[in-house]
């Protein structure tokens, strides 16, 4: 197990009671009552199979394996929708533990077509996922998804609950309305008005009342200069937002241009659709999950997924733990953001598994 500098919880009461909502606190490593090392990412290693799978036309997805063949399934399901994997998204889990699953979702990363529309809405994911645990032989699996993988774990999940261990949720995403007005329209650009004026620079004054519709006109059109520019203007509004302190790295990876382009458009597409999802869905229809095992981890400054949606979802959902990160905004790069979830997969593992469980 890595181990780096200390990472406290300390659990929340409620009227007296012990809850299940614990708040990181910040390193204290004088307090040897609170203390436990910082959890960091596993060393990247490299997939044992690599499988491109094709799905309805046009759309081939990459997929591939790492870790143990004979480990416990787990899926990585990664956020946007549009922004593909990367190496880093194996390092949550005990290579020795797992059966690690990646895959790039439909327009993206090196599925292909790229930043591709057609056929391309929530529940083409969610039929991507069961061609994918059916072609890889797997009977039941963990979910681990951020942001919009959150919402794309919740609504396969409650499509399919008997292929489900358990979920590791992280930035908690309803696809609600009011979340995508936040964010896209109202709210978020008064903590950052600096970076609200670059977001919203492709966009002339008279079609700023509805921002969501106008970067669709633009993403969607024929004019490759233009659709480039507000593709970069979207994304890297929201790599600026995402963590707590300023992250060149993160920034510049949402800027890059075939990535920019590609969450652009297909959040967009989503988007402008309400992520074609019914009002409320994903928080109606959790009874069919209330059985499965969750542990939610959210940052206390997220901007991108402010907190009371994770509040929201846990409130609803008795069986699920949720970890508030307090140094924390949305990326899983945040160090207690990393923490806490690899600290999640490594219990999860070992309860499923049957192992003893290491000290919190």
């Amino acid at each position: 197990m890595r181990k780096g500098q200390f990472a406290p919880f300390e659990r929340v009461s409620k009227d007296g009671a012990e809850s299940a909502i614990q708040v990181y606190d910040g390193p204290r490593p004088n307090n040897p009552h609170t203390e436990c090392a910082m959890q960091t990412l596993y060393p990247q290693i490299k997939p044992y199979a690599r499988h491109d799978l094709a799905v309805e036309a046009p759309h081939v997805l990459y997929v591939d394996e790492s870790g143990s063949p004979e480990g416990l399934p787990v899926v990585f399901i990664h956020g946007g929708p549009g922004a593909g994997c990367d190496a880093q998204s194996r390092c949550y889990f005990d290579p020795n533990l797992y059966r690690i699953i990646t895959f790039d979702q439909r327009g993206c990363g090196r599925s292909t077509p790229h930043a591709s529309l057609e056929n391309n809405t929530t529940w083409h994911l969610v039929e991507d996922l069961e061609r994918i645990r059916e072609h890889l032989g797997i009977d039941k699996w963990v979910l681990f998804g951020g942001s919009w993988g959150s919402t794309l774990a919740l609504a396969y999940a409650q499509a399919h609950p008997e292929r489900v261990h358990g979920l590791i949720l992280r930035g908690i995403f309803l696809c609600r309305p009011q979340e995508i007005e936040w964010f896209y329209q109202e709210g978020a650009s008064r903590l950052f008005p600096d970076y609200w004026q670059d977001y919203i620079a492709p966009i002339p004054p008279e079609e700023r009342g509805d921002l969501v519709r106008a970067f669709h006109k633009r993403l969607t059109g024929n004019d490759q200069i233009a659709q480039m520019h507000a593709a970069k203007a979207w994304s890297t509004w929201e790599g600026r937002t995402a963590t707590l302190r300023p992250n060149p790295l993160v920034v510049d990876r949402f800027s890059e241009p075939q990535r920019a382009l590609s969450i652009a458009r297909i959040e967009c597409h989503y988007f402008m659709n309400n992520a074609f999802l019914e009002p409320d869905q994903l928080i109606r229809d959790l009874p069919k999950i209330a059985h499965l095992p969750a542990v939610i981890v959210h940052g206390r400054y997220d901007v991108i997924c402010p907190l009371d949606n994770a509040w929201a979802l846990h409130q609803a959902w008795p069986n699920s733990e949720l970890k508030v990160i307090r140094d924390a905004g949305h990326a899983a790069s945040e160090p207690g953001i990393t923490d806490a979830l690899v600290r999640a997969a490594d219990q999860m593992a070992r309860r499923l598994l049957d192992l003893p469980l290491e000290e919190a």
